[in-house]
C-alpha cells in the first residue's frame, strides 16, 4: 500500500519537475526604465518647457501605466496634474501616442471616447526601447501641440 502511494506521488511529481526547466527557458525578458533614466527623460522635457517659458505638469508612467515620476512646474494649471497623468497612461496602455486617438476623433469617429481610461488629447508620447513600449510621458499645461513638443523632447532621449 505504501509502495503504491509513493509510486503515485512520484508519477504526479515527475511531470511537474520535468517542466520546471523548460518553462524557465520560455520566460521572456523586457527592458524597464530605472530611476536614473526616468529622471533624465523628465529633465529633458522640463528643459524644453523652460526654454519656451511654458509651465506644465510632466508625468512618466511604466509600461503598465503606473506613475513612476511626476513634476509640477510653478504656476502650472491645477487641471494639468490629472491630465498629464491621463495622457501618459493612455499612451502606455494603448501603445499609441495620444495624438493617434485625437486624430481619430477629429475624423468624426467618436468611438474613441468610449475607450476605458483614455484621454485622446495630444501630449501623451510612448517611451520605446528596442521596438517595445516601456512606458510613456504625458504633459499638460499649454496647448496640446506644445504639450506634445515637450513630451517628445523627453522621449527623444530613447531614440537610437
Amino acid at each position: 500500500m505504501l509502495r503504491t502511494a509513493l509510486l503515485c506521488l512520484m508519477m504526479t511529481a515527475l511531470p511537474l519537475a520535468s517542466h520546471a526547466a523548460p518553462l524557465n527557458a520560455q520566460l521572456t525578458q523586457r527592458t524597464v526604465m530605472n530611476l536614473s533614466v526616468i529622471k533624465q527623460i523628465a529633465a529633458a522635457a522640463e528643459a524644453e518647457a523652460r526654454k519656451n517659458n511654458w509651465n506644465v505638469s510632466i508625468a512618466i508612467v511604466d509600461e503598465g501605466g503606473q506613475l513612476v515620476h511626476f513634476i509640477r512646474m510653478d504656476d502650472s494649471p491645477n487641471s494639468s496634474v490629472m491630465v498629464s497623468q491621463g495622457k501618459a497612461r493612455h499612451a502606455a496602455n494603448y501603445r499609441r501616442d495620444t495624438k493617434f486617438h485625437q486624430e481619430v476623433l477629429e475624423k468624426g469617429n467618436i468611438a474613441a471616447l468610449a475607450l476605458p481610461d483614455s484621454l485622446p488629447i495630444e501630449g501623451g508620447v510612448r517611451l520605446v526601447a528596442d521596438g517595445k513600449v516601456i512606458g510613456a510621458i504625458g504633459v499638460s499645461g499649454v496647448q496640446a501641440a506644445q504639450d506634445a513638443q515637450i513630451a517628445r523632447a523627453g522621449a527623444a532621449l530613447l531614440k537610437e
